[in-house]
């Protein structure tokens, strides 16, 4: 264990973190780098607003840090451990304390959120720079995603000369805390900042841009989404300013918890593995009968996702007639927009036995689904990650993805020349469009027909290794860049 006595400490903040909340793959993302980075020598502990009920669910917890006035009244940082993690919950009860979820209630954003994650940025960018009351005090601070935008900015401008290095890695340039241009003062903003080359953003605030123009670093959940946040049609109007710090990005592809999703150790399912597919056909005839699909002999493709024009579901609705009448099944499971839930529905009506669509999320449901689906299916107009073709490639379950973001970095589409070197590992198409995607799902019809070919892909995709190792790699190595400055 040398590299623990080389390595140091690190201050993870963001909205949201597995065990305690969780809305989406941030939570799981952030929940297991300090397991992960434990490995690599790394103690890193993690702030996240104590929402309610979240502050009961921790063990040996004790008051480390105080602010009277945090943002519109008194606050506090608890500290203490839940799953393996040592937490810290920032309590600030005029803030964090109301019903509904981290960030809407009745379907509306809560209309302080920029104040709210203001003041998780503020207590962060001051916990980093004074350390809280056990004299623990990070070399680094990483902060995530826009809620946690304004950590590094904090930190450098109400908090110089700290040595703190820091990073802020986007998870979705889709969001970026955007704040009417009124509230700087509010925010605890410095004015003189408030101009292209820095806070402002097409007249406004963003905590994203904010994060993006003073962080020491920047990282993204996959290599390429970093490079396509830098081109218009992925930057969302941020694209200047991340390829003006170009040099600071890197792009890092996240992990999956192959102790959660292994088909050999999974409680949910009948267990399988790339040496033993057998497990896989008694799944697939399990969920069949489960969900009411006729067991045809042409594969069934799953979906597992948000319902959501970013994810393709549009596309997919439009392609899938075509998919049904070569032989084909789905089995969808997810909740969103209003109209893509009603149109998927249609599709139930219009082809019974084929179609399952169930709305919602169901944890073990997802698990059963990935065990006994042939394809999982992800459509997305752009993915900065992607964890469910990942969950796919583990299960066998054989990803057909667009060629974007962290889908290009974790499938090896079937070509000719992929499928001749035995290096294939699932179907890729692109431009993301109807077309392609018809295209794409005709190849899978007729790549499951080959079920020597089939087999040989699963059988390949189950032994890619997409554990948190090789990302937990990487983030050491960038806050060594940091620590040794």
């Amino acid at each position: 264990m040398a590299e623990a006595a080389t390595s140091g400490r690190v201050l993870s903040v963001a909205s949201e973190c597995v065990p305690l909340i969780k809305t989406g793959g941030l939570a799981d993302v952030v929940g297991a780098l300090p397991v992960a980075l434990e490995a690599e020598g790394w103690d890193m502990r993690t702030l996240i607003p104590a929402y309610p009920g979240l502050a009961e669910r921790l063990a040996e917890a004790r008051v480390v840090w105080k602010d009277p006035a945090l943002f519109g009244g008194p606050a506090r940082i608890v500290l203490g451990q839940a799953g393996g993690l040592s937490l810290y919950l920032l309590e600030a009860p005029h803030l964090f304390d109301r019903p509904g979820g981290p960030y809407s209630a009745g379907g509306l954003d809560h209309a302080d959120n920029p104040e709210r994650f203001a003041a998780l940025s503020w207590a962060a960018a001051a916990l980093a720079a004074e350390g809280d009351d056990d004299d623990w005090r990070p070399d680094v601070l990483h902060a995530h995603d826009w809620q946690a935008g304004l950590a590094p900015a904090y930190l450098r401008w109400a908090f110089p000369g700290t040595g703190v290095g820091s990073v802020l890695t986007i998870h979705n340039i889709a969001f970026q805390g955007v704040a009417p241009a009124a509230r700087l003062e509010s925010l605890r903003l410095p004015r003189d900042e408030f101009h292209p080359g820095s806070l402002e953003y097409w007249g406004n605030i963003s905590s994203l841009k904010a994060g993006l123009v003073t962080a020491d670093k920047i990282t993204t959940v996959s290599p390429t989404y970093a490079e396509e946040l830098m081109r218009p049609a992925f930057g969302m109007g941020l694209e200047g300013v991340i390829a003006d710090r170009g040099l600071a990005m890197r792009g890092i592809l996240n992990g999956i918890d192959s102790a959660v999703w292994s088909p050999e150790q999974d409680p949910a399912i009948t267990s399988y593995g790339p040496t033993n597919l057998r497990g896989k056909a008694t799944n697939r005839a399990a969920l069949s009968r489960e969900l009411g699909l006729e067991p045809g002999a042409g594969p069934m493709a799953i979906v597992v996702s948000r319902l959501s024009h970013q994810k393709g579901i549009d596309l997919l609705i439009a392609a899938l007639p075509a998919f049904i009448a070569g032989g084909g099944s789905l089995a969808l499971l997810g909740s969103g927009d209003a109209a893509l839930e009603g149109a998927l529905q249609a599709l139930t009506a219009r082809f019974p036995g084929r179609v399952s669509v169930t709305i919602g999320y169901d944890e073990d449901l997802a698990h059963r689904m990935f065990a006994g689906g042939d394809a999982v299916l992800v459509p997305s107009r752009f993915e900065p990650c992607g964890l469910t073709q990942m969950y796919g490639l583990k299960y066998g379950t054989l990803p057909l993805v667009a060629l974007t973001g962290g889908l290009a970095d974790t499938v090896i589409g079937a070509s000719p020349a992929s499928l001749g070197a035995g290096a294939a590992t699932g179907i890729t198409f692109h431009p993301v469009d109807e077309l392609a995607l018809t295209r794409a799902l005709d190849r899978l019809l007729t790549l499951f027909a080959d079920k020597a070919s089939w087999k040989a892909m699963q059988r390949r995709a189950m032994q890619a290794d997409f554990g948190w190792a090789a990302a937990a790699r990487a983030y050491g190595a960038l806050y060594r860049e940091l620590t040794a400055r």
